[in-house]
């Protein structure tokens, strides 16, 4: 019988908080029944093992993304929805680099799995802020995979500590945010 109180959504969050404290490449199922108080085998009464695990929190991680990308560009457009949504997403990284890492390199298995759904979700507010520049539907593709490889490449290189420059990393990322504004302002349409 499971523990009172022990779910999926439990276990996942669980195992999300602590890939937060230790590294998603240090999350065993050993460890998370050790954080939830029971033993290893007890956690297969919810999550099927360590994939699935890892493809839960995954989905999680994208889910939340999508939430504070979506908020953080409400009412907002061109340049101040684009600066938004990247320092939500900078945010977002810094302070859940574990699930977050769990989101890179996943192969959704067909358009109902949660990781492709979530994925959808999670781009959508990065569409939303390119449609406020002159961006074509057929240069769509590239724009999305520009800002989530330069936001992205950002934050992860900072939630590493790779950054060991003199200079001031929020300047850096401000930086940053104007190039892209100026890049995606100055693309031709074909």
């Amino acid at each position: 019988m499971p523990r009172a109180g022990l779910d999926a959504a439990t276990v996942v969050a669980a195992g999300a908080e602590l890939a937060d404290e230790i590294g998603f490449a240090e999350l065993t199922m050993a460890r998370l029944a050790e954080r939830v108080g029971v033993k290893a085998p007890s956690l297969y009464k919810h999550v099927a093992g360590q994939d699935d695990l890892n493809r839960r929190i995954a989905a999680l991680a994208l889910a939340e993304v999508a939430d504070t990308l979506g908020t953080a560009i409400q009412g907002r457009s061109g340049r101040d929805a684009l600066g938004a949504a990247a320092r939500a997403l900078r945010r977002y990284v810094l302070d859940h680099p574990g699930r977050y890492a769990a989101t890179a390199g996943l192969t959704a298995t067909g358009p109902e799995d949660p990781i492709a759904i979530a994925a959808a979700q999670g781009i959508a507010p990065f569409a939303a802020v390119l449609r406020g520049y002159d961006i074509t539907p057929d240069q769509m593709p590239h724009a999305l995979r520009s800002l989530r490889s330069v936001f992205h490449g950002f934050a992860t290189l900072q939630a590493t500590d790779s950054f060991q420059w003199s200079a001031d990393v929020d300047d850096s990322f401000d930086w940053l945010i104007d190039l892209v504004d100026r890049g995606l302002r100055a693309t031709p349409a074909p």
